[in-house]
């Protein structure tokens, strides 16, 4: 928290004992004083200064401690000393002076005389006493400026109730004084002051220095210095509680982890009314009173004498490089949308803080206008400054500056529960998709989830709707909402995630290709995440992004670099490149998926594995069943068992892609942290398929019964329509072999002529919303 006092009309009072037309300079504290013409009665001397600090409540972090200070000073009042002072020491400032040996100050107690002091120290700390309102503010360019009477050798220092005061000493140098009353005026010895509240009235707080001669005897002159304490402070929730609290700590830098502090940002990406027309960072002016909640709230402190700010004025800062990512607004009377108005954002880069009379707190609303990217690390910050009036140009006195992170986007894996089941309803020449959107409801009302349809006429027969977009969401520890990734292939299906799920409390963000076509690579069927793993030692949390690319040489497809970018700089789930060129599609979700398990691990990587194909069937034929054929049931040529094991040339197809599938098992298994027994390999032979480049690619030969739909522990499975063995598919009873032991359900479903054929299969046809993560992504450290 930000604290600051200032002197206002800050006087300096001497006896007629002064020499006459002496002048002195107040280095460092912001204002000169010069000495007036010999008078019968005091004169007096205005200055200017500003004090800024930390409060810390309780102890404070300390280091190691270099110097010694003398218990807090008596008190002033009127002229009279208030005798005492706090016999407590809770925290450490920093002075200037370097290559001094000291003496330890104790915390909860003031040093005592006699202590040995430690071994040489390269400098030297003074030791503050009591709660302050700021850093201890230095006093010995005023008590030791040429204005010191003529003849002072020693000097005493007091301060009126609110204000503590305290000797900073070198006890290798300094002889401490028998009652610490009297200190050498010495380069030596320092005093600086703290204030513990604000003031009521300008000029309310005060600080006496008296000068002294060689001998004993009474003062040869006085001091006294009139100051103003002002509580200037910016508030959010650094905690990561929701809630703003004054904060302690340091405000300015964000930290990850458990043990981390700073605020965090939602991108305020939904649209929360009806009557806005884009996502509710778009607009400058508030649409909803529900859009306050997606905004991070931050609240303004100004506590000090009203006349103050007939002179001085609260100025709200947002640096030119953060002015387009941020917007702030301000809460000023009543509960109404006119109450509230934009004060920052980029169009707006500060704002005059229109601060009431007698008014304490002002509440403002901070919300997040674009996500972390290549050119955004994330991090924001906003300042509020105490700024002079009274002066051309207008001179900042005091400055606080919080900062926010912005919260990332972040995917969720097939391991979290599902919450809505996305299809496309379809008509082609095998007519409607009747009989499967039939099958995706019966699976959704297994998982307890809702399914929702998109119709032919939002669609426009696009079917591929996992393609078009991808589910997430964004969290701040005071709300969460989910978000979809539209991406770039811009097809039949590119306006539904605008139109029809961007809403209240659904956010929505995209990347655009700007220069060049998107490839199929560009296509979320080649966006994947993994759950939650640990990899030599180095935990994801939220596990890694996994995206399908071009073999590791020059030329070949690769997603787009906007989309990259953009997972890349979410940092809580970093990407891994698989290589997915060798499809003809080119997606990861054709080789690969993740399900559910019950066991310690959590979880399965399946992989589509054409060596756990050929043994399966090569177990059928010498098991007499070699007659037995694929494609039984649908209208397509079959193939025997007897065949497919003879065709060398498919053989010789699958042999290829075996190793491209073994190059990504091996780069999984390195990148996730798996071995083999978190694998499981699912029967599935390809065919190479020449492309118009004149370049083979490899689709699947069957129903890719990898391509599953994973609801829970309920999985969608394309139908394989392989060899009936004693009146069962030999892949289904492979599969649900395999799979129904971790307590997977399987069911098989036709998805032939309305997906395979057209080269995707279950999981390419339909969409998932899945529940957040119960872990918070700011606990985690990328």
């Amino acid at each position: 928290m930000g604290r600051l006092g200032v002197g206002v009309g800050v006087g300096v009072q001497r006896s007629a004992a002064s020499a006459p037309g002496a002048s002195g300079t107040a280095d460092g504290v912001g204002g000169t004083c010069r000495g007036l013409a010999s008078h019968p009665a005091p004169f007096v001397c205005l200055m200017s200064w500003v004090l800024c600090g930390i409060q810390r409540k309780g102890p404070a972090p300390r280091p190691k401690p270099h110097g010694q200070c003398s218990a807090p000073t008596p008190r002033v009042t009127d002229g009279e000393t208030e005798a005492g002072g706090q016999d407590r020491c809770p925290g450490w400032v920093t002075s200037s002076r370097e290559g001094a040996q000291a003496a330890r100050c104790p915390v909860g107690r003031s040093p005592g005389r006699g202590q040995a002091p430690p071994a040489p120290l390269p400098s030297y700390w003074g030791c503050r006493c009591g709660v302050s309102l700021g850093a201890p503010w230095n006093l010995s360019s005023l008590i030791s400026g040429s204005d010191v009477p003529k003849g002072a050798k020693t000097f005493g220092v007091s301060g009126s109730s609110g204000v503590e005061v305290f000797v900073v000493y070198d006890p290798a140098r300094v002889t401490v004084p028998p009652d610490e009353s009297r200190w050498p005026l010495a380069a030596d010895v320092e005093v600086t002051l703290s204030v513990d509240a604000a003031s009521k009235d300008l000029n309310d707080l005060k600080v006496k220095v008296s000068y002294f001669g060689q001998h004993e005897g009474g003062a040869l002159g006085h001091s006294v210095l009139y100051l103003t304490g002002v509580d200037i402070s910016l508030d959010v929730d650094t905690a990561r509680r929701g809630k703003v609290k004054r904060s302690h700590g340091d405000k300015k830098t964000w930290r990850w982890g458990p043990e981390g502090y700073g605020a965090v940002l939602l991108v305020n990406c939904d649209r929360d009314s009806v009557m806005s027309r884009g996502p509710d960072l778009t607009d400058s002016q508030l649409t909803s009173l529900d859009d306050l909640q997606d905004m991070s709230p931050m609240v303004l402190s100004c506590d000090g004498p009203d006349r103050l700010f007939d002179s001085h004025k609260l100025v709200l800062n947002v640096p030119f490089s953060d002015s387009k990512r941020v917007g702030v607004f301000c809460a000023r009377g009543g509960n109404s949308l006119e109450d509230y108005k934009q004060v920052l954002g980029p169009q707006r880069l500060s704002y005059d803080v229109e601060r009431q009379r007698g008014e304490r707190k002002i509440n403002f609303f901070v919300e997040g206008l674009a996500f972390p990217d290549a050119d955004f690390l994330g991090l924001v910050s906003l300042s509020v400054s105490l700024v002079d009036t009274g002066t051309l140009p207008e001179v900042p006195l005091f400055t606080d500056t919080v900062a926010f992170r912005v919260a990332p986007w972040i995917m969720t894996p097939n391991t979290q529960p599902p919450l809505e089941l996305y299809a496309c309803s379809v008509v082609d020449s095998h007519g409607p998709n009747k009989k499967f959107l039939e099958d995706m409801s019966d699976l959704a009302l297994k998982a307890n989830c809702k399914l929702v349809i998109c119709p032919q006429v939002e669609n426009r027969n696009d079917r591929w709707i996992q393609d078009e977009m991808e589910f997430g969401y964004t969290e701040a520890p005071h709300k969460a909402f989910p978000v979809v990734f539209d991406s770039p292939r811009n097809r039949g299906l590119k306006h539904f995630p605008y139109k029809r799920i961007l809403g209240p409390d659904f956010g929505y963000v995209t990347r655009e290709i700007l220069f060049a076509g998107a490839s199929s690579l560009d296509s979320f069927g080649n966006l994947d995440v993994s759950p939650p793993v640990t990899v030599g030692g180095k935990e994801y949390p939220l596990g890694r992004i996994l995206i399908g690319s071009s073999f590791p040489k020059s030329g070949g497809r690769r997603m787009t670099k906007v989309v990259r970018d953009f997972l890349q700089a979410q940092q809580v789930q970093a990407p891994v490149e698989l290589y997915s060129d060798w499809l003809s599609v080119g997606h990861v979700d054709e080789f690969l998926s993740f399900v559910p398990t019950s066991d310690q691990k959590g979880f399965r990587l399946l992989l589509a594995s054409p060596r756990a194909c050929y043994a399966l069937l090569e177990e059928q034929l010498k098991g007499g069943h070699g007659e037995a054929a694929l494609f039984e049931g649908i209208k397509k040529k079959k193939q025997k068992i007897k065949d497919i094991l003879s065709d060398k040339k498919l053989r010789d197809q699958n042999s290829y892609v075996e190793k491209c599938i073994d190059w990504n098992r091996e780069v999984l298994k390195r990148e996730l942290g798996l071995s083999e027994r978190d694998i499981v390999d699912i029967p599935q032979l390809f065919k190479l398929q020449e492309e118009n480049s004149g370049i083979l690619k490899a689709e699947a030969y069957f129903p890719n019964m990898v391509n599953m739909l994973v609801l829970g522990k309920h999985l969608g499975i394309p139908k394989p329509f392989g060899p009936i063995i004693n009146g069962q598919c030999c892949l289904e009873e492979k599969v649900r072999s395999l799979l129904e032991p971790l307590g997977l359900h399987c069911t098989f479903i036709d998805d032939f002529y309305t997906y395979h054929v057209r080269h995707g299969e279950v999981h390419c046809g339909t969409n998932v919303r899945r529940q957040p993560f119960s872990f918070k992504w700011w606990n985690m450290v990328p």
